[in-house]
């Protein structure tokens, strides 16, 4: 089988994911299985047959489209999207300030991944073909093809890894397509896992690390100047239907007697196939006699055939003795505001209509999920839904210092019993308090009681509230002050106004209490206070800032986020603990939980649509030529069922610094970065945090100088990094001018907290998004974009621009989206054609700009731009799940000042709000290098 040849430049099809395996995800690195030999141990299992290779589905080769909205306003061989079909979705030399694709570091890294050399194996997911002969002449020939010059050529039988292929930053800009390309391979010594399957590895979506060769020693992790860490998503999807795992039902699970891991795809078999060795410690364990046997069936099975042997990523049935009590049932308290401001803002209402109109979503499949409701004002309103009758009653305790429970019955109550007094209860609640006039809000005494009524059960507590807390337990206090914003004690109001919400989180933790905050406010609600319940017990902060439900486009994203959210499959009672290869340490640990101990996350519940990082340090030298770190999640199904993820990751080691540089992962590292941020922002200040991500960039850059590349003198010396890290600089560019760190006096503390909760909580996937939005421009895409794929079905995108006003023409069309917020773009010389077919409009002066949405019209284009902006929200397809549903609004560049300002704040490589644009950075990152 050899390789398919290599695409031009920058080929659509590049950017296209690979198939996906039977987790819904891409296969490990898009590479296939390629002459497999026989594995080394006595219990060898036969090899099977490789699949088809494959890789990205080919790009579109249809006709460019050339619709001509006026032939006097624009050309499309002129546009920013000029030159798609000759350089396969990227602009060309003549698009502005000659920007040149990079094709001789990406496409060197990631066009050929790796470049198949004659005799090599190919890396497989964690299997690799035995070694054959080849001759090293041909192999530095091969070197040399690829743009690395000579060199010596590697020892025969030793595993080639990535290639270091530097690029010049300041004359190779940055591709933003190739921040959605898999990292580097991990590329493994022959026959390293016990099975020839390809889905040996574990796939970047579930876990990634920041390298993807490490280092054999604490101090070349340390010259390095690179981080250790690994990203964790345990879960992909909102519901495990949309990505399946393996499941392992016959309740037999093998671990390591001694460091406790579960028995994997890189453990080795001795003894005839009757005892394993633990590929982490080295321990000897004995192979339970069930292995080998079907119970279903009764039957001898095939062991080579057991998922855990074949996956990376599978899940157990867990026994008995998995389980201190009996499985919790699924509890939703909600805690409704019904003030003045929750009552005429219109969230009562809306709120009680989407449980109403959710309860068939709500996970109940073992009719044990239970509800109750606590409405919330200067007064606790508990309601009582008995099973005799279908009338709830309301009971009222006004005593804030000491809340107590009126009745211990009836408060928190079974879904499937006593459905129709919860839908009574629903349907009444808006006609109980439409007429207040309290403006009062105890929902701290509100907490408290809550944990009282749940705290021997577990469960959700969700609040729903647009007032500041001004009563009672965790009474807050209006801290905002505008004068403080950018300055340096702007980070008093990123800190917590009352220590309650802290304690208080950690006494939910302990009780299997999670919290999760929906905050509505068309004024100041202490964010940075409230957001610290789901920060440790391992819910999540939704911010509506300004929300109405006066505007449709307000009540349909809270509606639909909140029905989603009351569906998703989560996990209760949870714990995550990550173990690694004897000399690897996880030291510090990242996200929204409560760490229990130095290596044990405890989640009340566990959300699907958050992401965690895993600092990794290096205890004592490793001599293994591979690693591996496993990350096992015990939880409790919402339908009462005792499961453990588990999640296996191999990679190489090395001595050689050039081989950590050439396969560490750009998004692995931002990510890392980013939670290192905020934790900075929120200890030391803003000012601290942006200053830490510029010192770390320049010091890796010095390194890389100093340490990987010849010496140069001189103000030419250009500044170098490797390709598989192009990217590095422009995403913390990125981090350092969003919302949550960027220098500014007109972000408000609540926005800025918000920020802050979702930059150390977001999935890998959906964070490079919020960091470094995608820009398109639709008024010139190409005739497929927005149209199915023939082969994939997936929906075709235009390819993404560089981050710069200087690509947007003043008669052009774009989208720029960040995964919260969208903005179409219109230039103020947009011709009447495009505002009809897109809009349904006259003209650009027609043009209602602000929040809204696109109108469905009977045309083609309307048609292609609707679903390229209905495509760039779905993070599903990017293996990530989300209930997020972005806000959409118009913008016109000739239209309201503060909107246009806010979406050109998302084009990061421009000069903005204090801080630099791209050019300048580079600049002064060269000169600090040079003068290193």
């Amino acid at each position: 089988m050899s390789a398919p040849p290599p695409g031009p430049p920058y080929d659509q099809s590049q950017y296209q994911y690979p198939p996906a395996n039977q987790y819904g995800e891409q296969s490990q690195y898009g590479q296939q299985p390629v002459g497999y030999g026989q594995p080394p141990n006595p219990a060898s299992p036969p090899p099977s047959q490789a699949p088809p290779a494959h890789g990205g589905p080919p790009s579109h080769q249809g006709p460019r489209g050339k619709r001509q909205y006026a032939e006097q306003a624009y050309d499309f061989a002129a546009g920013a999207n000029a030159g798609v079909a000759a350089t396969g979705g990227y602009p060309a030399a003549g698009g502005p300030a000659g920007y040149m694709p990079d094709t001789a570091g990406v496409n060197a890294i990631y066009g050929q991944q790796p470049q198949q050399l004659p005799g090599q194996p190919q890396a497989v997911g964690g299997y690799q073909a035995p070694q054959a002969s080849y001759d090293p002449n041909q192999l530095a020939g091969q070197f040399g093809q690829m743009g690395l010059g000579g060199g010596a050529p590697a020892p025969v039988g030793k595993t080639v890894l990535n290639p270091l292929v530097p690029v010049d930053l300041m004359h190779n800009p940055f591709n933003p397509a190739s921040i959605d390309l898999p990292p580097p391979p991990i590329i493994l010594p022959p026959n390293t896992s016990v099975t020839p399957s390809p889905h040996a590895n574990c796939p970047p979506s579930y876990m990634r690390s920041t390298l993807n060769v490490v280092p054999t020693t604490h101090n070349l992790l340390k010259k390095s100047k690179l981080p250790f860490a690994l990203v964790v998503q345990p879960y992909n999807s909102l519901h495990d239907s949309e990505a399946p795992v393996p499941l392992i039902s016959d309740f037999v699970i093998s671990r390591c007697r001694r460091c406790r891991s579960y028995i994997n795809p890189y453990v080795s078999f001795l003894d005839h196939g009757h005892r394993w060795r633990c590929n982490m410690c080295g321990l000897t364990n004995d192979v339970p006699q069930a292995f080998d046997w079907n119970p279903a069936t009764q039957e001898t099975s095939d062991r080579w055939q057991r998922p855990e042997l074949n996956h990376a990523v599978v899940e157990f049935i867990a026994p008995q003795e998995y389980m201190v009590r009996p499985p919790q049932p699924l509890v939703y308290l909600f805690l409704l505001d019904v003030s003045y401001a929750a009552v005429t803002s219109g969230l009562l209402a809306t709120a009680a209509r989407t449980i109403l109109e959710s309860l068939d979503r709500i996970p109940n499949a073992d009719k044990r999920t239970r509800l109750g409701f606590i409405a919330v004002d200067s007064a606790l309103h508990y309601f009582s839904i008995p099973r005799d009758s279908t009338e709830p009653s309301m009971l009222v305790v006004s005593d804030l210092d000491e809340p107590f429970l009126p009745i211990p019955g009836d408060l928190l109550v079974p879904l499937e019993e006593r459905r129709e007094g919860i839908e009574s209860l629903l349907s009444k609640l808006q006609e109980m308090f439409q007429d207040t006039q309290n403006a009062g809000s105890c929902m701290g005494s509100a907490l408290q009681s809550a944990h009282k009524l749940i705290s021997a059960v577990g469960g959700k507590v969700v609040v729903l509230t647009a007032s500041l807390p001004n009563l009672g337990a965790g009474k807050l206090e209006m801290r905002e002050d505008k004068k403080l914003l950018g300055t340096n004690k702007e980070n008093g109001l990123l800190q917590t106004g009352n220590s309650f919400y802290k304690s208080f989180a950690v006494e939910c933790s302990k009780n299997q209490v999670s919290v999760d905050m929906f905050l509505f406010s068309s004024g100041y609600q202490d964010v940075a206070s409230l957001a610290n319940l789901p920060r440790y017990t391992g819910g999540q902060t939704y911010f509506y800032p300004g929300w109405s439900a006066a505007r449709s486009e307000d009540a349909y994203k809270f509606a639909k986020e909140f029905s989603d959210h009351l569906s998703s499959e989560i996990a209760l009672e949870a714990v995550m603990r990550v173990r690694a290869t004897t000399g690897l340490r996880m030291s510090t640990f990242y996200g929204n939980f409560f760490n229990r101990s130095s290596d044990l996350c405890a989640f009340p519940a566990f959300p699907r649509d958050q992401g965690y990082v895993v600092e990794v340090a290096i205890d004592e030298a490793i001599a293994r030529p591979v690693v591996y770190m496993q990350t096992a999640v015990l939880h409790t199904t919402c339908n009462g069922e005792r499961r453990i993820r588990v999640m296996t990751m191999a990679l190489p080691t090395t001595q050689n610094l050039a081989d950590v540089y050439a396969s560490a992962d750009q998004v692995a590292i931002t990510t890392y970065f980013s939670h290192k941020a905020v934790e900075k922002a929120l200890s030391s200040g803003l000012e601290a945090a942006r200053d830490s991500l510029h010192s770390k960039i320049v010091e890796l850059l010095v390194t890389y100088k100093k340490e990987l590349t010849a010496s140069h003198v001189g103000a030419a010396t250009p500044l170098q990094f490797p390709a598989n890290l192009h990217g590095l600089v422009v995403l913390f560019l990125g981090l350092m001018k969003h919302i949550g760190l960027r220098k500014s006096v007109q972000i408000p503390s609540d926005l800025r907290s918000a920020a802050l909760a979702l930059l150390s909580t977001l999935p890998a996937q959906m964070l490079m998004q919020y960091i470094h939005p995608k820009f398109y421009s639709l008024h010139d895409m190409d005739d497929a974009c927005g149209l199915p794929h023939p082969e994939t079905g997936e929906i075709v995108m235009p390819p993404p621009l560089p981050l710069s006003s200087e690509y947007i023409q003043p008669h052009g069309l774009y989208l720029i989206d960040d995964s919260q917020t969208q903005f179409i773009y219109v230039g103020g010389h947009a011709v009447p054609q495009l505002i009809e077919d897109v809009f349904g409009l006259p003209g650009v002066e027609h043009l209602k700009v602000g929040k809204g949405s696109l109108p469905i019209l009977e045309n083609d284009f309307n048609t292609r731009v609707r679903a390229v902006v209905d495509k760039s929200k779905d993070m599903q397809s990017k293996g990530v799940g989300s209930i997020i549903v972005p806000n959409l609004y118009i913008v016109r560049s000739d239209g309201e000042p503060s909107l246009r300002l806010w979406a050109h704040t998302m084009l990061v490589e421009d000069k903005a709000d204090q801080g630099v644009s791209l050019q300048q950075f580079l600049g002064a990152l060269r000169e600090k290098v040079n003068n290193s």
